[in-house]
């Protein structure tokens, strides 16, 4: 696929800005495995071809299961998530499914119970 233009030289600074917000949760303390969990699944929700298969393969290079990747899509119904998981799950559903609706204050008080207000 060819790039319709090239963001580095039109906005340079909005790439910056997106760069900077890519930093902040690798330097608030939570886990990088996490962290590449969290974005696959929101890339199977946004249906991002190119961002599966790039978190993908930052989840194997972590050294995940090639099962509990497999089943990430129905993370609740497997067991092989943490409850620090699973409430990493159901947070970035929520925010990023946030157009349907809100993210509702039971998936908030769960996420509150595994993370610290910085990590939040």
């Amino acid at each position: 696929m060819e790039a319709r233009f090239n963001v580095m030289k039109v906005a340079p600074g909005a790439y910056t800005a997106m760069l900077g917000l890519e930093q902040y949760p690798r330097d608030c303390g939570l886990e990088q495995p996490l962290l590449h969990l969290m974005k696959l699944r929101a890339s199977q929700i946004n249906g991002c071809a190119y961002c599966l298969d790039m978190h993908w393969k930052d989840l194997q290079a972590s050294g995940e299961t090639a099962q509990r990747m497999y089943s990430l899509d129905a993370w609740r119904e497997c067991p092989y998530y943490t409850e620090r998981e699973r409430a990493a799950l159901a947070w970035t559903e929520a925010v990023t499914l946030i157009t349907s609706g809100h993210a509702p204050d039971a998936v908030y008080e769960e996420v509150r119970a595994q993370f610290s207000e910085k990590e939040i």
